[in-house]
């Protein structure tokens, strides 16, 4: 191999192995150990000791690589000399280098096992004459480097003398950089500067900046040191304070609270491992000084601990005869949640232990779900509490947040019970179907374990961390509409349904709760305000229009107002609320009924539809006209009812030889359906049939019978399906004064839930298919070519 240079009396070969740095970039002259870990940089090593311990020492431009490439290393390095080696027990290799001078890469000989590089020698000239401009860069960077390293507490005699006997600029500017900490880039930049004076001036821009980033970081740290002394000066004076209280026999504050924690634990008669970990906090409450941030966060979860009911319960009121009593005063009807409640108190009589009850009422507004709950409570003699879970989106608002939160509370439940005071309260859980769902979890999912009575004996809360007993609590939840809840969770519940109520049950319950109240509101009594039954028929009738009460109770009020300031005015004598005069107290009627037909007609049938206000009838009207087939539907009907037109119209078609119409008789026409209420969406199953029996109307010119209402979805067959909703539609037809009510066959079930009363004043059909609804609702017998349907009756 041919020598290209040689350096006093060392002799730099042309090609050597070279070993790849992290971290640090080395400048000439310098003395470092290494540590060398990589197989190929092992290697290198080796070949550099069995040869002549000089080897090329480059720096890789991203630390982090394992095994570099050429490109992703510099270009210049130095040439070095192994002084000493030492093998490690771990494999590694421990290396004392001395740099000897700058070089630059000409090419890779080598990169398998190890890298092996041709090399040239980077010259610098020799600064014979040092200008004044240089003198003063030079004292202005020893005075700058001391600071620095004085800032950063890296100072020494010796290096300080070191650096004031270099004359120069080039070796003083490779000892300052290579005793800063700085970025790789930047002192890479600095080694391949080759001018001398240049590279002083780079280094006296670094330092520059270096001085102003160390100055803010020493006042940081002095700022950080003088808050510290200052918290171990107050710590100091506090034990101080406590050992001179201590001295005069005064009381010490956290002493007598832990004492007092330990007393209330006793007495809270918790579980075992309850009562554990509560010990357990207080030893660490006991062990924290009084101004510790933790201290608070111990306190308030012991606080929490011993103020829960543990042991705490209500002796319920088995008297069932009592408890009948106290639910029919304060709720009229409602005997399926009565009998429920009843049935429980049945029970608990025959056997002291046993899992509380998950009630759910699903009902339209102001049916009286709520109060009812109130009810039950005070029926049991138990404390009643509720919680809205509208809108709730956070699981955590169920189960709690962990304490290494700040501000973290227990869950909703947990909450309800400490505030109840007992463990086995009437909880009412309120607008379950309105609980929604983000990123922050499903509550519905958290509730699943509180509704549960094979899980809810052990709750963990997750602030607790410690199980609490839900099994003695009377959960009852309530829902506007079932869908909305998810299935898991609808099937650890007991759903009973409350449907609304009818005029005359509305009347009663005004007369017996809502009146009464009212007056008593506002100050007024029955001498001073006397309505009429007609007066309240006429406020249900038309100035609400609900399957609840809030609304009546709302009009009620309005009255009983104007009466009290006409009394607080000096009026004299009662003030009598008739149908005739209701109109000067609540204004001109809110709703109109649905107008009575005052004959047969063709092309108009009666139907019922269920909303959430009740029952509800619905006129739907047919008429042909010539066209080409199509068919014209009206009055924002969704896509169940559009369906259900279109399979009226297609059992019509198929039925039209029957009817005496010709095969083709819809080629030539169009035929139009509109449902009256056009502004109002409308969808649903139900009106499959009054549709098909106003189309069979409108083709065969038979008018259908004004008094006949119906309910049910139809098939292309024309057999008849099931609905929902019967007791509300039946209500809904008793209002409009309909006295044939035709049912599907199999609804004849749903029967026994419509009062016996309104049982005796309409007539009800159960058909099983659309021959025997035609039978009944048109006015006169048709002509067919076969055999009627028979129809039942009940």
């Amino acid at each position: 191999m041919a020598n290209i240079f040689e350096d006093g009396e060392v002799t730099i070969p042309e090609v050597l192995p070279l070993l790849p740095v992290r971290d640090v970039v080395i400048f000439p002259y310098m003395f470092l150990p290494l540590f060398v870990g990589r197989e190929g940089s092992i290697k290198a090593v080796e070949e550099a000791l069995a040869n002549n311990r000089l080897i090329f020492l480059v720096t890789q431009k991203d630390p982090a690589q394992e095994s570099p490439l050429p490109d992703d290393l510099y270009r210049v390095g130095v040439v070095a000399t192994i002084v000493k080696m030492l093998k490690l027990p771990d494999g590694r290799v421990k290396i004392l280098v001395q740099s000897l001078m700058k070089a630059g890469i000409v090419k890779y000989t080598q990169t398998e096992p190890m890298m092996k590089v041709q090399i040239e020698k980077i010259e610098e000239e020799v600064v014979t004459e040092i200008t004044i401009e240089t003198e003063a860069m030079m004292r202005n960077i020893r005075k700058q480097c001391e600071k620095i390293l004085s800032l950063k507490g890296m100072v020494t005699g010796e290096l300080m003398t070191i650096m004031h006997n270099i004359e120069e600029p080039g070796k003083l500017a490779d000892l300052v950089i290579s005793n800063l900490d700085l970025k790789i880039n930047e002192s890479q930049e600095v080694l391949e500067t080759v001018d001398s004076v240049e590279r002083l001036k780079k280094v006296n821009e670094v330092l520059n900046k270096e001085l102003q980033v160390s100055t803010m970081q020493a006042k940081i740290q002095n700022q950080a040191k003088e808050e510290m002394t200052k918290t171990q000066r107050e710590y100091f004076l506090r034990e101080q304070l406590r050992a001179i209280r201590a001295e005069l026999g005064e009381i010490d504050e956290q002493a007598g609270e832990i004492q007092e924690f330990s007393e209330k634990i006793k007495k809270a008669r918790m579980p075992k491992d309850v009562e554990a970990e509560a010990q357990k906090q207080l030893n660490r409450f006991e062990q924290m000084h009084p101004e510790a941030a933790e201290t608070n966060i111990v306190r308030t979860y012991l606080e929490w601990l011993i103020e829960l009911p543990w042991s705490k319960a209500t002796k319920d009121t088995l008297d069932i005869e009592k408890a009948k009593n106290v639910l029919d005063e304060d709720h009229y009807d409602l005997d399926k949640v009565k009998e429920r409640i009843l049935e429980y108190l049945g029970v608990r009589k025959l056997k002291k232990k046993m899992k509380g009850p998950i009630l759910c009422f699903v009902g339209p507004p102001g049916v009286g779900k709520t109060s009812l709950g109130k009810s039950i409570a005070r029926a049991l003699g138990r404390k009643f509490v509720r919680i809205s879970l509208g809108g709730i989106r956070d699981e955590a608002e169920i189960r709690g947040h962990r304490r290494t939160y700040i501000g973290a509370l227990p869950g909703r439940i947990i909450q309800g019970i400490k505030q109840a005071g007992t463990n086995n309260p009437v909880f009412m859980l309120d607008e379950i179907d309105k609980v929604g769902v983000d990123f922050r979890g499903d509550p519905s999912a958290a509730l699943l374990e509180v509704l549960d009575p094979e899980q809810n004996f052990a709750f963990s809360d997750h602030y607790l961390n410690v199980p609490f007993d839900l099994s003695n609590v009377m959960f009852i939840t309530t829902a506007n509409l079932v869908d909305p809840i998810l299935s898991a969770l609808k099937d650890r519940m007991e759903t009973i349904t409350l449907s609304g109520y009818t005029a005359e049950e509305k009347l009663l319950i005004a007369r017996r709760f809502l009146l009464p109240r009212q007056l008593e509101e506002n100050g007024i009594t029955d001498q001073d305000l006397e309505m009429s039954d007609e007066g309240i028929f006429t406020i249900i009738s038309q100035y609400t229009q609900e399957a609840g009460l809030r609304n009546l109770e709302r009009e009620i009020a309005s009255i009983c107002r104007k009466v009290a300031r006409r009394k607080a005015e000096g009026g004299k004598g009662p003030t009598r609320i008739t149908k005739g005069n209701l109109h000067k107290y609540l204004g001109v009627p809110k709703y109109i009924p649905e107008a009575e037909q005052e004959e047969n007609k063709v092309g108009i049938a009666t139907g019922l539809a269920w909303t959430q206000a009740g029952g509800e009838i619905l006129h739907v009207e047919v008429t042909s006209l010539k066209g080409k087939g199509n068919l014209i539907l009206t009055g924002q009907l969704g896509d169940v009812m559009k369906e259900s037109a279109q399979a009226a119209l297609t059992y019509a078609r198929s039925r039209a030889e029957r009817w005496g119409l010709p095969r083709d008789f819809y080629e030539k026409m169009d035929v139009h359906i509109h449902v009256p209420a056009g502004a109002i969406p409308k969808d649903g199953p139900s009106a499959g049939v009054t549709m098909a029996t106003a189309v069979a109307s409108c083709l065969t010119g038979v008018p259908v019978r004004r008094d006949v209402a119906m309910t049910g979805e139809i098939t292309l067959q024309g057999r008849v399906l099931p609905v929902g909703g019967v007791k509300e539609k039946s209500l809904a037809a008793l209002r409009a004064k309909i006295t044939t009510l035709i049912l599907p066959e199999r609804n004849r079930k749903d029967l026994e839930e419509i009062p016996p009363d309104i049982r005796k004043k309409i007539n009800f059909v159960f058909v099983d298919n659309m021959d025997g609804i035609l039978d009944t609702a048109l006015a006169k017998p048709r002509k067919t070519g076969k055999k009627q349907a028979s129809r039942k009756k009940a």
